[in-house]
């Protein structure tokens, strides 16, 4: 559908301009918003008589929002929502909250003025524009916490997403001892250490047996001697 366009529209053009766009757009928006008319011999003069006053009119409007852009620009706004430890929402953040946010604190704004590619589900720092004119956008941030307390943490630059995902450090493991470099002769260490730790009663068993077989000795001996 061709419309003409009754003030500066982003991407389609400027007040005047004779533009096509979807015919959904048009019925659905820019037409019953007064955005535009119809493209027509009739709408081209009627348009024509009241471009004086469709220029004035939008002079005024633009004053009006550079106004408020003065007071509005680089400001901050708290939100409350419930959220789990990880900071997902239990729910979203709307163009309509942001604005009822807008309208707590004394501004006027509606939600189509609310620029959200989509709703914000995650707690943090939020930077969103608001068009408060065809020509005239500001930017503001939504500080969306779970308390007074954390918008406070969160606005001085703490990230309150990561606080509870932080991993412990691995312990380090003690090197292994390189007995080489302790003891000339490694192997008698750990001979020792066999020895320390055989039973009391095998040590006991070995001994005997040392003893009997030198007492088998000694008798052998003695009758080699005899004979």
């Amino acid at each position: 559908m061709d419309v003409i366009l009754l003030e500066r529209i982003a991407k389609l053009g400027q007040m005047g301009d004779t533009v096509k766009v979807k015919n959904g757009f048009a019925r659905n928006y820019l037409l019953p918003q007064g955005k535009a008319l119809r493209a027509n011999k009739a709408n081209v003069a009627i348009f024509e008589s009241q471009r004086v006053e469709l220029e004035a009119r939008n002079l005024e409007r633009k004053s009006e929002a550079e106004g408020v852009h003065d007071k509005l620009d680089g400001n901050s706004y708290i939100i409350i929502r419930s959220a789990g430890e990880t900071g997902q929402l239990y729910g979203s953040v709307t163009t309509r909250d942001v604005a009822d946010s807008l309208d707590e604190a004394g501004f006027k704004v509606a939600r189509n003025q609310v620029s959200l590619t989509s709703p914000i589900k995650v707690i943090g720092l939020h930077t969103i524009t608001i068009s408060l004119h065809p020509e005239v956008e500001t930017i503001i941030s939504v500080n969306v916490a779970r308390s007074e307390d954390e918008a406070k943490l969160q606005a001085s630059g703490e990230d309150l997403t990561q606080r509870d995902s932080y991993e412990m450090e691995p312990v380090e493991e003690e090197d292994e001892v390189d007995l080489s470099e302790v003891f000339d002769n490694p192997d008698e260490v750990n001979m020792g250490e066999d020895e320390a730790d055989e039973p009391e009663e095998a040590q006991s068993v070995t001994q005997d047996a040392d003893e009997e077989t030198v007492a088998e000795a000694e008798v052998a001996e003695s009758e080699e001697e005899t004979k």
